[in-house]
């Protein structure tokens, strides 16, 4: 297996990849590494998006409604915008997540891959964002085996100019 690194700068930045998953705060130095899957830097990303066959996934956080907006308030939920044709399961790379997250992100990779658990997946969010890492990890421990990271995320996807899209999560 194949483990693609970042440029020096950024590796002398790098975070060592821990045992478990990475909590608060998500947005620190990322490891250079995934155990069990493959790193992958901005032309690679581009390169596997372009060549399809790839379920891309896009883990960036989403705020829920708050429950105690007055009566009438109009609520806008943010827009996001990602790599085209991706797949958006927010809320999945957290350190830990209830079960019904669990089982929607299980869900949502199910969907994704026909549930088939050599479909190659990548994961992604925003340039140093552990969320990401987080979820990449949690595939391969529910058995995926050609699990991508894309640690540069919409980041360096937008710093590229490679195209993107309004998306909308995944219903729960």
């Amino acid at each position: 297996m194949a483990v693609h690194t970042f440029s020096s700068e950024l590796a002398a930045q790098a975070a060592p990849e821990p045992a478990g998953y990475r909590g608060e705060p998500y947005r620190a130095p990322v490891p250079e590494t995934l155990t069990g899957g493959y790193v992958v830097t901005t032309q690679e990303a581009h390169a596997l998006w372009d060549k399809g066959g790839t379920a891309f996934i896009d883990v960036l956080p989403r705020p829920p409604k708050p429950d105690n907006l007055p009566a009438g308030t109009i609520w806008h939920e943010k827009s996001r915008f990602s790599i085209p044709g991706s797949t958006w399961l927010p809320n999945v790379g957290y350190e830990k997540i209830p079960r019904a997250t669990e089982n929607y992100f299980r869900d949502g990779l199910a969907k994704v891959t026909d549930g088939v658990a050599a479909h190659p997946v990548l994961f992604f969010c925003l340039d140093e964002c552990w969320m990401s890492w987080n979820a990449a990890k949690r595939a391969i421990e529910m058995g995926y085996v050609t699990v991508y990271w894309y640690p540069e995320g919409t980041d360096g996807w937008t710093f590229e100019d490679f195209p993107v899209e309004q998306l909308k999560p995944e219903p729960q």
